[in-house]
């Protein structure tokens, strides 16, 4: 009789110990970007091609990546692979976290703009790139 009593007192500590609202599941890992070199001259009307990888600290299916720039000096275009070019300041969904983005210059002076990627908890990275007229 003793030995079921203490079978029921370690069954309902076990069944207690595993409380559902207890349980968390980390969803949000900070990232790290890494951009490959990229020239320091461009001339009016050349592309620049910029490669960019995306490295999460942890791995949850469900993150989502955003993109958006801001080009404060000289004129030109940013796009992903071949799609219609960004617009300044604009929010657009990355498909990938390994992708390549292409600058078209559209001026014969300095031209610097900043791209900022974000995921979908709040994290954000701040990337500025700078490029002399080869002109």
């Amino acid at each position: 009789m003793a030995g079921l009593f203490l079978i029921a007192v370690f069954s309902i500590f076990l069944l207690s110990s595993c409380d559902k609202d207890d349980l968390e599941i980390q969803q949000n890992f900070p990232f790290e970007v890494s951009v490959m070199p990229v020239p320091n001259d461009v001339a009016n009307g050349q592309t620049v091609e910029i490669r960019i990888n995306i490295q999460p600290t942890g791995n949850y299916a469900n993150t989502d990546y955003f993109i958006r720039y801001f080009q404060y000096d000289g004129t030109g275009t940013l796009q992903y692979y071949n799609e219609p070019p960004y617009l300044p300041n604009d929010l657009y969904q990355l498909p990938t976290k390994q992708f390549r983005l292409y600058y078209t210059s559209a001026s014969a002076v300095s031209q610097s703009f900043e791209v900022w990627i974000s995921d979908s908890f709040g994290n954000e990275k701040q990337l500025s790139f700078q490029f002399n007229s080869s002109d």
